[in-house]
């Protein structure tokens, strides 16, 4: 039997705002001592009362829009009931029935089929995270570090339409990189700012009917929920084929160290939190008129919020695609960062400005061939030796100008690959002019043929074999002999002009 698999995911991810969901409290808690940044509110005092965060909602209402969701004119906070050590009062401030966002979608670009797959999303939320567990031992002595507790939470929950573990890794991926180009969050797996649980079912296909599905927690990484999902499905077909599909819905852990999933319980229904309205916390009213940008001290304006929409990820991979003429594979390493993409872009303008001073028309004639030569030497010299150097794109020293005057260097053949990495490394270092590198080290490239000429001769002298090889039809000789003249000029020669002069001369 030939099983369809059906897909939801449910991501957490931490707002980072200077304060808490409810309170004044430190956000950045995870950096300091345990239970330093706590008070009775997020500890859950009684008699205590919370006050929303008002950046967290604009953040989630900006998030929103980023994922075209519907934003309602209300929106209001509940109380979740469950008793847990890292919950100090019983329930925990979310939201039921009423998201701040709603019905929206993401496209995603898969690389295998080349097409892209839109993704739907069922509900945008907010909600105050829970304290942090460390178990002990054989889970006997658990330690609870109230830090995170309180800290400002997003939800987003797809509808159950993804079809595949690879399509529930890419939709990861991009909304991701959307969280990190908003600013909202670091989004970072491995240090819990961005946590994923997968629910997963198996259908006949053409079956319309949702059976109990299985929640899969504990998925820290991008491999992880691939690697879950694909569990599952092996697992769940396996009890479909035994004529034992699941009858109820579960919660199971992932175990990445074993590769399987293993059973924790069965999965609670809405009813068993016992939602209702949180009465300490007003509704939230949203102004979705599509007046001007109004006063965003008097209310959350929708159309404000919209002015701090940046150029996301789909749209500025179509645009770099368009303008710069470059594969996929290229601009979805260049625009992983959004400093690293607005980097590329200076560095892009910079070269049309170099380029220009031989001749208007240069850049008109040799734009594909620059951009690929500037991509090729971000992502396979620049990029490297940041991460190298544990270097950031915002901390670097040289300027947009500099790398655009290297690049151009290397194009007009002033300068070959090995001294223009040198270049480049020095200039990563100081922030160092490329011409003043060039001079002080002696790197510029020998482009002087009756120089060039001279130096040949005493190479075909000396290494009679190579020249006798290639006289006899063998082509890589050739190259043996050009390693030689290379290295007679101390990496300077211009290998074209090499090959030139080694043919005429042979």
């Amino acid at each position: 039997m030939e099983l369809q698999p059906v897909i939801g995911l449910e991501i957490h991810i931490q707002l980072k705002t200077k304060t808490k969901m409810f309170c004044s409290c430190d956000n950045s808690g995870e950096n300091k001592p345990a239970n330093s940044c706590i008070c009775p509110v997020c500890l859950g005092h009684p008699g205590v009362l919370p006050v929303a965060n008002k950046q967290a909602i604009e953040w989630s209402a900006l998030a929103s829009l980023a994922l075209h969701c519907q934003i309602d004119e209300y929106s209001k906070f509940d109380r979740k009931h469950y008793y847990y050590p890292d919950l100090p009062k019983a329930y925990q401030i979310s939201q039921l029935d009423q998201p701040i966002g709603k019905n929206g979608f993401l496209w995603i670009f898969n690389p295998e089929i080349k097409e892209e797959e839109k993704v739907y999303i069922n509900r945008l939320h907010l909600e105050e995270d829970a304290a942090k567990l460390t178990h002990k031992g054989n889970k006997k002595d658990t330690l609870v570090d109230y830090n995170r507790g309180g800290t400002p939470l997003m939800e987003v929950v797809t509808e159950p339409t993804i079809k595949d573990s690879i399509q529930a890794k890419l939709f990861l991926q991009e909304l991701r990189q959307i969280m990190r180009y908003l600013e909202i969050s670091d989004a970072d797996m491995e240090k819990g700012h961005l946590r994923c649980d997968a629910n997963i079912s198996m259908r006949p296909p053409g079956d319309e009917k949702l059976y109990p599905k299985t929640e899969v927690k504990n998925l820290n990484s991008f491999r992880s929920v691939e690697r879950a999902l694909e569990h599952e499905i092996s697992r769940q077909t396996k009890l479909w084929l035994e004529g034992t599909p699941p009858t109820e819905q579960t919660t199971r852990g992932w175990d990445d160290s074993k590769g399987v999933t293993t059973d924790q319980r069965s999965k609670e229904e809405a009813n068993d939190y016992r939602y209702f309205p949180e009465p300490d916390i007003p509704p939230i009213h949203f102004d979705i008129t599509k007046n001007t940008c109004a006063d965003k001290a008097i209310k959350i304006n929708i159309e404000c919020i919209k002015t701090e929409l940046p150029e996301l990820p789909e749209g500025k991979r179509k645009r770099f695609i368009s303008e710069f003429d470059l594969p996929y594979e290229d601009v979805k390493v260049l625009i992983e960062e959004k400093k690293k993409a607005q980097y590329f872009e200076q560095v892009i303008s910079e070269l049309e400005t170099w380029v220009n001073t031989q001749a208007k028309d240069t850049w008109t004639k040799n734009k594909p061939d620059l951009t690929k030569l500037a991509s090729n030497w971000f992502i396979n010299k620049l990029f490297p030796l940041l991460e190298d150097k544990s270097l950031d794109i915002t901390s670097l020293k040289m300027t947009a100008e500099n790398m655009g005057e290297l690049i151009h260097l290397v194009f007009t053949q002033k300068l070959n690959s090995n001294s223009a990495t040198e270049v480049l490394t020095e200039m990563v270092e100081t922030g160092a002019d490329p011409s003043h590198v060039i001079k002080e080290k002696n790197l510029g490239q020998m482009s002087d043929e009756s120089e060039l000429e001279n130096i040949i001769k005493k190479v075909i002298e000396d290494n009679q074999k190579p020249v006798e090889d290639y006289k006899a039809g063998k082509e890589q000789a050739l190259q043996a002999l050009v390693g030689k003249t290379m290295a007679e000029t101390k990496g300077k020669a211009n290998p074209e002009i090499v090959i030139k002069i080694l043919k005429k001369l042979i």
